[in-house]
């Protein structure tokens, strides 16, 4: 048995912990003991494992300054009080204070993994957690393995970590329940949330900056003004969802741009719906777009991290627009603009769906922790 932990600051309603869960869950429970560590005992995901997977704690919930408490302190005693514990491999599933952690490991047998799941692609970014950008080149120098959810946030990380051995970064795809999302996307929803003389637009992640919400309400107005009938709908919850209800409330628009808040079960949803919109500033290697073509929907996505892997370089299973304001308006317009083109791309979306089939992706990740462990029993 290959021990393994997965440490992650908590289990909330991200998208890298949603993929976690199915990532841990879906592992060969014959060949590896898995541990998943939060620092924070919070979040919808925790019921959501596997009674087999052992999980554990640090701190009871979210404290503010967590991440300067921790950079008070060496890596390699955060290590020893907050991890202890011997593991064969130890993985951080998110950037920051657990990677900053982990590089702390004293056990030389142990391999270390970091996954990266954005575009680290300013200094603040790629050194948060760390107490500097000189601190965090040389922490990363000492794991074995990091991965990148894309190609795109692979090139970028390459860029910011310029020391590290190119060697030790990959790419592996999250991995998605595809025959539970197919499921759960034949659930009823409520009678009549959907009106079938519009069309539905829907789109899944926490309402904050980066998922570009604000820009969606302003080109919501914009097509309403110009008589395109439809209706966008927001599975989520966050900060900025009151600023974006004033603004929908002022122009008169809340009947036609939905809040459904954070649901167990968002694939009933998407499925019933004509059109999926990603609306994103920054992205890693978006789960809510995999998942909308897993369900066979019409995509439009900002050119953000890993949009091109997804809907292809020439549009080939989707549109992919500028990273604006004008770009998501002229993505949104041209669907609208044209049915035919919507029900291609809902094929389309079907067919593309089928590369992200979970069995391929477990396949991948498995061989990698294979190797770690092999390499580290030779050693």
């Amino acid at each position: 048995m290959i021990k393994i932990l997965f440490f992650i600051p908590t289990l909330m309603h991200g998208g890298a912990e949603r993929v976690l869960i199915n990532l841990v869950n879906n592992l060969d429970q014959n060949k590896y003991e898995i541990t998943v560590q939060t620092l924070f005992d919070t979040g919808v995901h925790k019921d959501k494992l596997r009674k087999e997977i052992s999980y554990k704690s640090v701190f009871p919930k979210l404290f503010r300054g967590s991440t300067k408490i921790f950079q008070l302190f060496k890596p390699e005693f955060l290590y020893k009080k907050i991890i202890g514990e011997k593991y064969d491999i130890a993985v951080s599933y998110l950037e920051g204070s657990t990677a900053r952690i982990l590089s702390g490991c004293p056990y030389q047998e142990t391999k270390l993994v970091s996954w990266i799941h954005v575009e680290l692609n300013t200094e603040k970014m790629v050194s948060i957690g760390f107490r500097s950008l000189e601190e965090c080149q040389k922490q990363y120098e000492k794991f074995d393995k990091v991965v990148c959810v894309s190609e795109t946030v692979k090139k970028v990380f390459l860029e910011s970590i310029k020391k590290i051995d190119r060697s030790k970064v990959t790419v592996l795809y999250n991995v998605n329940e595809t025959e539970m999302i197919k499921d759960c996307g034949r659930e009823e929803i409520e009678n009549n949330l959907f009106n079938n003389n519009e069309v539905n637009i829907c789109s899944v992640a926490k309402i904050i900056e980066p998922k570009g919400y604000d820009r969606l309400v302003r080109v919501h107005k914009k097509l309403k003004a110009e008589n395109y009938n439809h209706h966008i709908y927001i599975l989520g919850i966050g900060e900025q969802k009151k600023e974006l209800e004033k603004f929908l409330k002022k122009y008169n628009l809340q009947d036609s741009f939905t809040f459904l808040g954070f649901k167990d079960n968002p694939y009933k949803y998407i499925s019933k719906c004509d059109m999926y919109i990603c609306s994103s500033r920054r992205e890693g290697f978006s789960t809510a777009v995999t998942e909308a073509l897993i369900l066979g929907l019409p995509t439009v996505s900002t050119n953000c991290s890993g949009a091109e892997e997804l809907l292809g370089k020439n549009n080939e299973y989707g549109i992919v627009v500028e990273n604006s304001e004008i770009g998501i308006y002229k993505g949104l317009k041209k669907m609208l603009d044209n049915p035919i083109l919507m029900e291609y791309y809902r094929k389309m979306a079907f067919e593309r769906g089928k590369k992200f089939s979970k069995k391929e992706t477990l396949q991948r990740t498995e061989e990698m922790f294979n190797d770690l462990w092999r390499i580290s029993e030779q050693g």
